[in-house]
Order: C-alpha cells, then sequence, then structure tokens
C-alpha cells in the first residue's frame, strides 16, 4: 500500500524537531540514507510501512507527514541567551518547536480573546549602538530609563515583582516553558506575525533552573524584545555584536528586577554581608549573584568588596547552587488558561481541539503538545481551573 501524499518538508521538520541526522534516521530504521533524501525532497513516494517506521521512530503521528500546514503564522528572528554555547542542531531543534508553538496559539485565536501586545513607545530612548563601549554611562543611563519605562508603562510600582510572568502575559507576550531541553539552552524569545500582528513568545528552559533564574531569563528576554531589532538573523552577526547585545539585555533585566532607587535602598543596610543578600533574595526573588553584581553595578560595593564576596560565594559552593535554590515551575501558561476555559465551559472538548489542530496540519502527541504549550500533565484529560485575564469570544457560545 502507498500513501496518496507524502509531504517531504515534514520530513525535515521531524528531524529538526528531534534533533536528529538523516543518517541517525536511516540506521533507526533501516531506510537507506539515499531513499529517506528522496522523500524529503519529493523525488519519491514511499511506501506505506516506511513511513510507519520514519513516524515510529521519531515519535510523531503517521498523519504529520501526510499533511499540509494551513497556519498562516510567519516566524521571525530567534534570540537564544546561549547561542555562543549551544549547537546550532539544539537551536534549530527549539526554533522548530516555537514555530509549532505560533501554529497552536493560532489556533488558540479562533477560540479565545487574548491580550493584544502592550509596549511603550521608546522613540525616546536613545542606546548607542556602539558595542565596544555598550557599558557607557550613557547606555546605561538610557537601559535604567527604559526599564523605568516599562515599569511605569504596565504599572509594576517601585518594588519587587510579584508575578512577572503574569505581566508579560497581560501584556500580549507569550510566554512557555519546554522540559528536558538541552543543557546548554536558557531561554529564547521569536517574533511571529498572525495576520499581520507582530506577536512574541519567550521559552523558558525548564529543568534545575531555580525561579529567580528563570525570571531573570524572562526579564533578558524582555530586554531583547524592547531594545533589538528582529530583522535579521542572529547566525549572521558577529561574536562582538552578540556579546553586546547580551550584556544589554542582562543590564535591562537587572534594571527592571531590582530598580536603581528602591533597590539601593534595600540593599545598603548590610551590602557586604552575604547572609543578607539570602534575605533579600526572599524579598526580591532575585539569585544572590544578581544582586551583587547589581550593588556593584550601582556603586554601592568596591571592585574589590565585590571580588571578595564572589570568591566567598566559590568557596561555599553558591556560584553553582545558592541557598533556597531549588527546581522552578513557571505558572500556567497562556494555552492552559486558554483550554481551562474552553474545557471548562464545554466550549470545546480534547477530541475536538486535537481535531481542529489537524485541520490546520498540527498532528503531535499528547507528550509533545503538553510540553510545547507547557500545559498541566494530564490537562488534555482533566478539567483544571480558570485563569482570569482573557474571555471567550461571543462566537463560540
Amino acid at each position: 500500500m502507498n500513501v496518496q501524499k507524502f509531504n517531504g518538508q515534514r520530513l525535515k521538520e521531524a528531524l529538526q524537531f528531534r534533533g536528529k541526522k538523516m543518517t541517525e534516521l536511516a540506521d533507526e530504521t533501516g531506510i537507506s540514507k539515499q531513499s529517506l533524501s528522496l522523500y524529503a525532497n519529493a523525488g519519491n513516494k514511499p511506501p506505506f510501512e516506511n513511513v510507519e517506521k520514519i513516524a515510529r521512530t521519531l515519535d510523531f503521528p503517521v498523519d504529520f507527514f501526510t499533511s499540509e500546514d494551513l497556519c498562516t503564522v510567519s516566524t521571525g528572528n530567534t534570540y537564544f541567551r546561549s547561542q555562543a554555547s549551544a549547537t546550532k542542531k539544539s537551536r534549530n531543534a527549539q526554533k522548530i518547536k516555537l514555530e509549532y508553538v505560533s501554529k497552536m496559539y493560532e489556533v488558540i485565536l479562533n477560540y479565545v480573546n487574548v491580550p493584544e501586545l502592550n509596549l511603550p513607545d521608546t522613540t525616546g530612548i536613545d542606546i548607542p549602538e556602539d558595542i565596544i563601549n555598550v557599558d557607557s554611562e550613557q547606555a546605561i543611563n538610557e537601559i535604567e530609563k527604559l526599564a523605568m519605562l516599562i515599569r511605569e508603562f504596565w504599572d509594576l510600582g517601585s518594588g519587587p515583582i510579584d508575578n512577572l510572568q503574569y505581566a508579560l502575559q497581560s501584556n500580549g507576550i507569550i510566554v512557555t516553558g519546554f522540559r528536558n531541553v538541552d543543557s546548554d539552552i536558557d531561554a529564547f524569545s521569536q517574533q511571529i506575525k498572525i495576520d499581520g500582528k507582530t506577536i512574541y513568545i519567550i521559552a523558558l528552559a525548564i529543568g534545575s533552573k531555580p525561579i529567580e533564574r528563570l525570571r531573570f531569563d524572562m526579564a533578558h528576554e524582555l530586554g531583547h524584545i524592547l531594545l533589538h531589532t528582529w530583522g535579521e538573523d542572529n547566525e549572521e552577526i558577529s561574536r562582538d555584536e552578540f556579546n553586546a547585545r547580551e550584556k544589554q539585555a542582562n543590564m535591562f533585566a537587572s534594571a527592571l528586577l531590582l530598580p536603581k532607587k528602591s533597590f539601593s535602598k534595600s540593599v545598603s543596610a548590610y551590602p557586604t554581608n552575604i547572609d543578607y543578600y539570602f534575605a533579600l533574595k526572599k524579598k526580591w526573588k532575585v539569585s544572590m549573584q544578581a544582586m551583587m553584581y547589581r550593588a556593584r553595578q550601582l556603586d554601592i560595593i568596591s571592585a574589590n568588596q565585590f571580588q571578595y564576596m564572589m570568591r566567598i560565594m566559590s568557596k561555599n559552593g553558591y556560584r553553582l547552587h545558592e541557598p533556597g535554590d531549588k527546581p522552578g515551575e513557571i505558572g500556567d501558561t497562556i494555552f492552559q488558561a486558554a483550554l481551562d476555559m474552553l474545557f471548562e465551559g464545554g466550549y470545546l472538548t480534547v477530541s475536538e481541539l486535537l481535531r481542529e489542530f489537524g485541520r490546520y496540519g498540527i498532528y503531535l502527541s499528547q507528550h509533545d503538545l503538553e510540553n510545547l504549550m507547557y500545559l498541566r500533565e494530564g490537562t488534555l484529560y482533566q478539567e483544571s481551573k480558570v485563569i482570569p485575564f482573557m474571555t471567550i469570544k461571543k462566537d463560540t457560545e
């Protein structure tokens, strides 16, 4: 039996999704690399038994390889925090996963009203493009202004940000998490366009990293969204320019999470006391090391004091594992909130959702669906609570 249609592009995507090479698939399926290459490039139509082998080996439904992509979403540049250390294969795997997150988001938009992108006008922020003096006084001052601008625009106050993920999601930025990704991947963000509207996705690598570092990752990616161009491929920029952008995003994250005036007042009581930073960690929800770097940047502690504190942190093993660290989890994603509303309200069943995904050419296993949307395990079978910042579209009722 031969399949009626085989989508060779989907074979390429599945390999990228799993981070596999064609030679690996050939070894695991017993199908020659030459045949697989012909399948991928529409040079030959595979027999059905070979499609089954490919699907089983790559852990995709057979329908994935025999369907067309009917989504209209387009994806742009992707920023990776660990571009220097993560392999290109690993980065490409995360990119294709984000593309499928975007496609699922497009389907969800048919059913629920979600917050639109709500970012301030940053034309008054003038950050020098000199990558050599990225931490010049002017650059630092402008990044500080930008951090305060977003706090004011989103009404975040001047103290610790209680729930940064909620602040991002309620202002139209999608936050999701990928479990068990390559250890060299920290966090990444991508620009997408749906029906002409620009949307940003922030994806976090969920594993052993504590919540304080996940929060810093979110703030870092927001820095890229606000500070940097999205019209070019990061693979094409120089190492120096990439490092400069990373440094700027770190500076922004630090200024956002630890505002100059209020944090200075908070830390100045015992600025060189390591134990005091542990107490502050509970208040500001930021790592001890990030607060020490911020205290140094603000000249609250001297270079010598900072270096001494870092030596103590290293001696105590705190550079890798700080007191209070435990694997962190993010809260409910927009996907979780939307599906909770739809399932609990009786607007959609799991089977209907999967059929709707299939109508758009999205055929993934339950495991992959839950992972990409960062759903609670078993969400596609169980009822869940409702999160309040979205409403059902009228024509769905």
